[in-house]
């Protein structure tokens, strides 16, 4: 299932995810006339920065969240659109010079689906580039959630509960993409673990989007316990001496051409 998320409260608490991304859209070298297509663009704050460097191009954000959507839309301009949508749905053929996405792609769970259709998304020599969550990532919050869900008070609600991620590793993900039709893929695990400045920080991280998933499956008489256990054991296991807080963030950095 697609989460709903808060796309302004994202934006508030999404330094890391842009600091990614940066980096990413950093590593691109392009002519100013592509047309790229945005996976998971959030509130758009990446996606406007691709608009910037291809003004003869054209820019397209996708997201399934209707709240980053409409956070996302007040960045709209002559050469950059939004479109709810789910990333599962994409029926683009051949559109796209550069497919691009920054911390989003571990939302989505079909990830063979997902690399053959932006495959079929890609003009001939198109490229993907591509930074999500693999293995190891977001270790502390992982545990945690996983004691709370298992708390007699919370138990009998997550029975049938969907673990929303897939982080896969990278060697993993590198023989499916080369099953998918990208077979000279190349794919990097990255070190991004993070001290948090603060517990606010942290807080912040947490609510948009970590803890979005958990909440929904939740009643919403329960909700508020849920979050305050998580948070007061985040903040119990991940406090530094010096009153930084951490988290491992580990990811799949991968580029790969439609040949």
């Amino acid at each position: 299932m697609a989460f709903e998320f808060d796309g302004e409260k994202y934006a508030r608490a999404s330094r890391p995810q842009r600091e990614w991304g940066g980096d990413l859209i950093g590593g691109l070298s392009l002519r100013g006339d592509e047309a790229i297509l945005d996976l998971g663009c959030g509130d758009g704050a990446l996606t406007e920065r691709l608009a910037a460097l291809v003004p003869k191009g054209r820019v397209v954000g996708i997201d399934a969240s209707e709240g980053m959507i409409r956070a996302a839309e007040k960045r709209a301009g002559e050469n950059l659109s939004f479109v709810r949508m789910d990333i599962r749905d994409l029926g683009f053929r051949e559109q796209f010079d550069l497919i691009f996405s920054n911390a989003a792609l571990h939302w989505v769970k079909d990830h063979e689906r997902l690399l053959r259709r932006a495959r079929e998304a890609l003009k001939l020599g198109g490229r993907l580039a591509w930074d999500f969550g693999c293995a190891g990532n977001c270790a502390n919050f992982i545990a945690t959630v996983r004691e709370q869900m298992a708390r007699p008070a919370f138990q009998p609600y997550f029975v049938d509960f969907e673990w929303p991620w897939t982080m896969p590793a990278p060697a993993d993900y590198a023989r499916l993409a080369a099953a998918c039709g990208f077979p000279d893929a190349e794919i990097a695990e990255l070190n991004r673990d993070r001290h948090f400045a603060s517990a606010g920080e942290m807080i912040q991280w947490i609510d948009q989007p970590c803890i979005v998933p958990f909440l929904a499956h939740l009643p919403e008489s329960a909700r508020p316990a849920f979050r305050q256990a998580v948070i007061d054991q985040m903040l119990e296991r991940t406090r530094e001496p010096g009153g930084t807080y951490f988290e491992t963030f580990r990811r799949i950095r991968l580029a790969a051409v439609r040949q």
